[in-house]
């Protein structure tokens, strides 16, 4: 159970608090409501680049990690297609030196042409290394638009292309500065050895005197049915040639999320998950798969990714991953294997909590999804699923006509 406080200033900052006494150390952590879904198809890219240019200093404070490594704190930052989220960690005595920087940084970025050139040469070399010239780097550039024609999820949080970075102006740049990073489009998190009362003193000193902004409304092209099978081959410089198999599923409020998550787990959660025990041991058609979803806000995509060995044709290594799935469509999952994979999951739940900076991002989250305390009840919801439930939505999501298949051959 994790505890917490919450209120929210004036201008619309929804901050909550979470006081853990045990701990020397405190967490600032900042969620900003946008993520690569809420760019424009013809300037992708923009969520992540800004990732990278918050850390380029603020109109106040030139260099942001100065002050921070002079009281002992650490940061970082991530985007996804949905999100943004930054945080610091430091000893609780230096809090304020959190709610400072933050605060600078949120009211008025230093948009000089020099931090802006340094961060896009950054990020360009970044989708060089990581997406183009490393070993199935791509897969994500050619899986995302297969999978989904309509919604903004076509492109990963990198850009659809390195032009759209390199072509990015200053004006452009500070309008989605104005339009997502205001009080009103962050939920900000402290964790730790803070009291509430001192937290909110901070809060209402640093973070209360910045402009609301306005309230970014989402509205996004939503993803049709998908009603025909859809491939795509390629061949690239790779070590094996790979299989992936996308299905859409659930998004991350919807019902049957938690099913879609759980039948992942069944097939692929450790050495004695179906597809590893099957494919890779007993059959020995693959050196590894692998099941997973992207747990995203809006309908969301179910992958199977397996690498299969030399000798095996792809339409062998096919053929088993389907045989598997219709297995999962047409029996029950038995009662043991259930409960073992709901056990990880619970275990996984109560590790995550033991974590300050798990709990801070984790209550930012759920916050985001309507209200903290969701995360308290997160759990019960895993442990509540049936093997009928599961069998309903293997059915729903292991059909042909929603499958994306992306066979990626060793050149």
């Amino acid at each position: 159970m994790v505890k917490f406080n919450r209120f929210t200033l004036d201008n619309g900052l929804r901050v909550i608090v979470h006081e853990d006494h045990t701990t020397p150390m405190a967490v600032l952590n900042i969620l900003y409501d946008v993520g690569a879904r809420d760019e424009d198809p013809d300037k992708t890219g923009f969520a992540h680049l800004f990732e990278h240019l918050m850390f380029g200093g603020s109109v106040n404070i030139p260099v942001y990690d100065e002050p921070l490594q002079r009281v002992g704190g650490e940061n970082n930052a991530f985007t996804t297609n949905d999100i943004t989220n930054y945080y610091i960690t430091l000893p609780s005595a230096n809090i304020e030196t959190a709610f400072w920087l933050e605060s600078d940084r949120m009211l008025s970025l230093a948009f000089s042409k020099k931090s802006l050139e340094v961060q896009r040469n950054v990020v360009i070399e970044e989708f060089k290394q990581r997406y183009l010239n490393q070993p199935y780097g791509d897969v994500w550039l050619k899986l995302r638009p297969l999978v989904y024609k309509k919604h903004p999820y076509q492109w990963a949080t990198i850009g659809k292309e390195i032009k759209h970075i390199e072509d990015a102006q200053m004006e452009d740049v500070k309008a989605f500065f104005a339009k997502h990073y205001n009080p009103q489009n962050a939920i900000m998190v402290i964790g730790g050895n803070v009291t509430t009362e001192h937290a909110r003193k901070l809060a209402e000193k640093w973070f209360g005197p910045i402009p609301a902004g306005e309230k970014y409304q989402r509205n996004l092209p939503q993803e049709p049915e998908q009603n025909e099978e859809r491939r795509l081959t390629v061949a690239g410089k790779v070590p094996l040639n790979d299989v992936y198999i996308a299905f859409h599923m659930p998004g991350r409020l919807d019902e049957g999320y938690y099913e879609a998550d759980l039948i992942s787990d069944i097939l692929s959660r450790g050495n004695s998950s179906r597809l590893y025990k099957t494919l890779v041991k007993d059959k020995q058609l693959f050196s590894e798969i692998h099941a997973y979803n992207m747990g995203s806000f809006d309908r969301g995509m179910f992958v199977v990714e397996g690498k299969p060995l030399e000798n095996v044709s792809i339409e062998t290594a096919e053929a088993a991953i389907w045989e598997e799935l219709e297995i999962i469509k047409n029996e029950l999952v038995p009662p043991d294997e259930l409960t073992k994979v709901k056990n990880k999951t619970e275990s996984t739940m109560v590790f995550s909590e033991m974590s300050l900076l798990d709990k801070a991002m984790n209550l930012a989250q759920f916050e985001l999804f309507g209200d903290a305390d969701k995360l308290n009840h997160e759990t019960d919801k895993y442990l509540a699923v049936t093997a009928e439930q599961i069998q309903k939505q293997a059915k729903e999501i292991f059909r042909k006509e929603n499958s994306s298949t992306l066979i990626y051959l060793a050149a």
